[in-house]
């Protein structure tokens, strides 16, 4: 069953086994831990009738979870693409985002959320991966630029800078998940509100909603950081 389609196809077959083919490559077996289990359960697992018991718990459950990712599953790529604008990483995180839910499968109570709820995994592992190549980049920016060329600060204005970062990063971070998601997408990664619309499944008057009181409440932390600088 075709679990996802970007730049390569997923596919499950049997017994909670994935596969990844491209074109021109190899098949890949990629092996899915079933949720809820531990490393040695059923190998432990004597009793015939317990087996086919806990074998058909396990079908059921990667049943359930095929039909879900049917319906929603090329989500997860097109969250981390519009993201990380870049194919191949898009596509690594997809299929991170993919087996880690698979694995906490049995822990999403109400599987009506599904759609929502992998999006939130794509988002933060796209982030995660953004943020780690950011670092990279800076670093080797950093060591290749000749001394003479580095800029110059007093260690006050390095110091109001890193204050300020941090204060902004904080203040995104308590933010409702629903409205920092909207805010990133459009004013960090420039989506428009169509393409921000089509990536999460709602309507352009929603993106549009959560945009606005996402602006709304990241103005009003900001302006209590100010009032306390001014104060000092």
């Amino acid at each position: 069953m075709n679990l996802f389609s970007g730049g390569g196809v997923w596919l499950v077959a049997g017994k909670g086994r994935a596969f990844e083919a491209r074109a021109g490559w190899q098949m890949q077996e990629l092996v899915l831990v079933q949720p809820g289990s531990t490393s040695g359960g059923l190998a432990a697992a004597h009793d015939k009738e317990g087996e086919l018991a806990d074998e058909a718990a396990q079908a059921d459950t990667r049943r359930e979870f095929e039909e879900r990712l049917a319906e929603c599953g090329p989500l997860a790529y097109r969250v981390a693409r519009g993201v990380l604008r870049n194919t191949a990483d898009a596509e690594d995180v997809a299929q991170e985002a993919l087996l880690r839910a698979y694995r906490q499968f049995d822990r999403l109570r109400d599987r009506s959320r599904f759609r929502a709820w992998l999006v939130r995994i794509a988002f933060r592992l796209a982030l995660d991966r953004l943020r780690s190549g950011k670092r990279r980049e800076l670093r080797d920016t950093l060591w290749s630029q000749p001394e003479q060329q580095l800029p110059t600060a007093t260690a006050e204005d390095l110091a109001a800078s890193n204050e300020f970062q941090a204060h902004l990063e904080n203040a995104l971070a308590e933010l409702p998940e629903k409205l920092r998601l909207v805010l990133l997408l459009a004013a960090m990664e420039g989506h428009t509100i169509e393409e921000i619309a089509g990536m999460l499944g709602i309507s352009t008057g929603t993106v549009k909603s959560r945009i606005f009181y996402a602006r709304k409440q990241l103005a009003e932390k900001l302006r209590c950081y100010a009032n306390t600088i001014r104060k000092r």
